[in-house]
């Protein structure tokens, strides 16, 4: 029975481009999971989209002397631009500025207000009389008084992970000014009752102990646990800032539902969008009021207490988006493998310093499937990774081009050539090609089941040591030298080998579907393995957008055993791989630290 599984993926701030931090974090592990339960034969919704209204956008657009909304249309579309370049198969990738996000999220707003899960309260907050404002939590920076980190933002703790209250913060200050230190005062907000949903999320987190990654479910556990003995205190859902979601109430004009808050609202949001784009409304319910679907969010491990607390308990809270038409509760999180950092020759990533690899730029110099397969290998799934140019050159050379790639080419020109363009009949197998058969064949369990558990890296091993293995048999049956003499015994190993060859494109697509297309085709099939992806454009009532889809109308791969037949058309093979130069390695380190061009922002 297909199951409904509900891909969401982090909500990147549109205030740069994306690097090869986001795409280890959460966007390639998200499509890698969602290639694999489509060919499965899985219904799958992945959706996401760029935040149009965090802080990080407004401190952009202030450095640039632009609207915020300039910034986030932007870099919006080259999210959008570079993602399909790349592969990342969303079913919609939108964006939270759009009428249905703001309409969805404000009535989440209401229906936590309507239940009681939402109260007023003075807030302290840190005011710059320089500026005449209060200053969101994202322009403020100091000492973090739990770990002593001097470079704390004034929401979160880059160093610790923990949510901090900004006004706590040893020297606070503007993070654009030094100079300008802050005083506190007191400005009335609306905060999300947490201690009303304490038991329930913990009996929540006891359900999940033996299928979440230790990391996530331990850090979230303690932080309810730590936050009941302290008397759980609420967390503000509104802020003093003009750019965002506004609050959905009179008198409160000025206020606008803290970014982090209508943000996680998005999974939601681009359901019911992706839902009236097909011409199905209710769709979208057939995965988050299913109790038998399954969502997985896609996240790095800053996002943690944000979709493992605050948007589990506004589901709590909310319960039915619709009371007239909803058959259960909205779905909690199945599951948040969230995934630690990925750093650069040994640093962390810096925007400032431009330590950094920008997706847009490396897609310009590199195959995306070599990108892909370098960056699963080096997933950080339970310990922060490196991004080391010597190593993408010595993986993508020594193993994607000398293993794999090698292997396809040498193989299919081979039997492109001595058996006219087709699949060759053999009479009977050897134990040696049965045996290199069914480990191909096993290779669907092992590493379907990998993936289930969000153990990608792990997945992508097993697959290559079955590639590791076929190189192995290939040069002990040698049939380039049987050929001449038992021609019959070469047809038999050239058999085998296309029909590993054929099983290891299906179970290698989800991580490079580029090639496996490719490769796909040389062996004589039709149609696509996967569907189209198209970069189209949205007209609400007032407003068009930018929006990335994924169609599967033309897709026919399945998750299924090879069934490659004797006397099968091949085609002209080519190589998959581009073998790279090693100059590489010192040409793009020097790249790092180095002055970037900014794109010019349209106004």
């Amino acid at each position: 029975m297909p199951k409904f599984i509900n891909v969401s993926v982090a909500w990147p701030y549109a205030n740069g481009d994306l690097h090869v931090g986001h795409l280890a974090g959460a966007y390639l592990p998200a499509d890698i999971f969602a290639r694999y339960h489509r060919l499965k034969g899985n219904h799958v919704l992945m959706v996401s989209g760029s935040d149009s209204h965090g802080t990080p956008i407004s401190i952009e657009a202030d450095q640039r002397g632009v609207p915020p909304i300039d910034i986030f249309s932007h870099y919006h579309t080259r999210f959008v631009q570079a993602q399909k370049k790349l592969g990342i198969s969303y079913d919609l990738f939108t964006h939270t500025d759009t009428e249905n996000h703001h309409e969805i999220a404000q009535r989440i707003f209401t229906v936590l207000h309507e239940k009681g899960y939402l109260y007023e309260e003075a807030q302290r907050l840190l005011f710059s009389e320089k500026e005449n404002r209060f200053l969101p939590d994202r322009y403020v920076e100091g000492t973090c008084y739990i770990c002593g980190y001097a470079r704390a933002r004034g929401d979160q703790c880059d160093n610790c992970g923990n949510l901090l209250d900004a006004t706590q913060l040893v020297d606070p200050h503007n993070r654009n000014d030094a100079t300008d230190r802050l005083v506190v005062r007191e400005s009335t907000h609306f905060f999300l009752d947490l201690s009303q949903t304490a038991d329930r999320l913990l009996n929540y987190l006891e359900g999940n102990q033996d299928r979440w990654r230790p990391a996530v479910i331990n850090f979230t556990r303690n932080m309810i646990q730590q936050g009941v003995k302290e008397d759980l205190r609420g967390r503000a859902y509104t802020r003093d800032i003009d750019w965002g979601v506004p609050v959905p109430l009179a008198g409160w004009e000025g206020k606008r539902i803290y970014v982090w808050f209508e943000a996680v609202n998005g999974y939601l949001t681009a359901s019911v969008e992706w839902a009236k784009n097909q011409g199905t409304p209710d769709a979208w319910k057939q995965w988050w009021y299913n109790p038998e679907a399954e969502t997985y969010y896609f996240i790095g491990k800053d996002n943690v207490p944000f979709h493992t607390v605050i948007w589990p308990a506004q589901l709590i809270g909310v319960e039915r988006l619709d009371e007239a038409d909803a058959p259960a509760a909205l779905n909690l999180p199945y599951d948040v493998p969230a995934n630690q950092f990925m750093n650069i020759e040994g640093e962390k990533f810096s925007k400032s310093r431009n330590w950094a690899i920008w997706v847009p730029d490396i897609l310009e110099r590199y195959q995306p499937d070599a990108l892909r397969y370098y960056v699963a290998m080096t997933f950080p799934e339970s310990a922060d990774s490196d991004f080391a140019w010597d190593g993408f050159l010595s993986r993508v050379n020594g193993e994607l081009v000398a293993a794999w790639g090698n292997l396809v080419n040498r193989m299919l020109t081979f039997a492109y050539k001595r058996f006219d363009g087709k699949v060759p009949a053999y009479d009977t197998l050897t134990d040696l090609d049965t045996e290199i058969i069914a480990r191909a064949e096993a290779a669907f369990d092992e590493v379907g089941g990998l993936l289930e558990r969000v153990k990608l890296k792990e997945a992508l091993s097993v697959a290559f040591q079955v590639v590791r293995d076929t190189n192995q048999y290939i040069d002990r049956r040698a049939p380039w030298k049987s050929i001449k003499e038992d021609p019959a015994d070469a047809a038999r190993a050239v058999y085998t080998v296309l029909r590993v060859i054929d099983n290891l494109k299906v179970v290698l697509a989800p991580f490079l579907p580029f090639s496996a297309q490719k490769l796909h085709e040389y062996l004589g099939y039709d149609g696509q393995l996967f569907g189209d992806q198209r970069i189209v454009e949205y007209q609400e009532a007032t407003r068009a957008h930018t929006a990335l889809i994924y169609d599967p109308a033309k897709a026919t791969g399945t998750w299924t055993k090879s069934a490659l037949q004797p006397g099968q058309a091949l085609r002209e093979p080519a190589a998959l791989f581009v073998k790279l130069e090693p100059d590489i390695v010192d040409q793009e380190r020097s790249r790092l630290g180095q002055p970037r061009d900014e794109h010019p922002i349209e106004v």
